[in-house]
C-alpha cells in the first residue's frame, strides 16, 4: 500500500526516471504533484504493473494531478555527459515544466543533484512507497515506451516494440549482426 505523501503541509513533487539502463533511446524523467487525497487502487511502482495497467493510469494521473511534466535527454547527449548526469538533467527539465512550484522533491533512488533552492529527499525504492513517485514512474515509463514504439518503425530489426531498448538477447544479437544505429548509446560499450 502506497503512502499518499511524506509531508502533509508541503507541496510535494514525486520524481522518477525511466530508461537509465537501456542500450538505445533517450532517458526520460517525470515530476508529479498529486492532490493529498489522490487514490487509485492500481497505482504502484511502474515495474510492478503490466503495460495495459500503466497505459490506463497515465491519463488518470495527467487529469487528476495538480501538475505534471516530463523531461527527456537524447542518447547523443547521454554519450556526451554520461547517463547519471543525463538522468539528473532530465529530472531538472521535468521539474522546470511543472506549472506549480513544489516546496519539496521526493526523488526515487539514492542520489540527486540539487535543483535550485528546493529541498529534496532521496528515497530508495520510493516508487513502491509514495504515490507521487509511483505516478512519476508511470509517466516516465509510458512516455519512454511510446517514444521507443515510434522509433521502432524506422529500425524494426532491433525489436524495440518489445524490448524498449533494453539489452535483451534479441537486441544484443541484432547489434552483433547489424551494428549500432543513430539511437544507440555509443558510450555504453555495447558492441561485441
Amino acid at each position: 500500500m502506497l503512502t499518499p505523501y511524506l509531508h502533509n503541509d508541503l507541496v510535494e513533487a514525486g520524481i522518477d526516471e525511466a530508461g537509465r539502463g537501456c542500450y538505445a533511446g533517450p532517458v526520460f524523467a517525470a515530476a508529479v504533484i498529486l492532490p493529498k487525497d489522490f487514490f487509485h487502487p492500481l497505482l504502484n511502482d511502474s515495474k510492478q504493473l503490466k503495460e495495459k495497467q500503466r497505459d490506463l493510469l497515465r491519463p488518470i494521473i495527467e487529469k487528476e494531478s495538480i501538475a505534471f511534466a516530463v523531461g527527456q535527454i537524447e542518447n547523443t547527449e547521454i554519450d556526451d555527459i554520461n547517463i547519471l548526469q543525463a538522468t539528473y538533467k532530465a529530472m531538472h527539465f521535468a521539474i522546470d515544466g511543472l506549472k506549480k512550484k513544489p516546496e519539496i522533491l521526493l526523488i526515487d533512488g539514492n542520489r540527486f543533484k540539487s535543483y535550485k533552492t528546493i529541498p529534496h529527499q532521496c528515497i530508495i525504492k520510493g516508487d513502491g512507497k509514495y504515490a507521487s513517485i509511483a505516478a512519476a514512474s508511470i509517466l516516465a515509463k509510458t512516455y519512454r515506451d511510446a517514444f521507443m514504439q515510434r522509433i521502432h518503425t524506422a529500425f524494426p530489426q532491433y525489436g524495440w516494440n518489445k524490448n524498449k531498448g533494453y539489452g535483451t538477447v534479441f537486441h544484443r544479437n541484432a547489434i552483433e549482426q547489424l551494428g549500432l544505429c543513430r539511437y544507440h548509446r555509443k558510450s555504453f560499450n555495447i558492441l561485441p
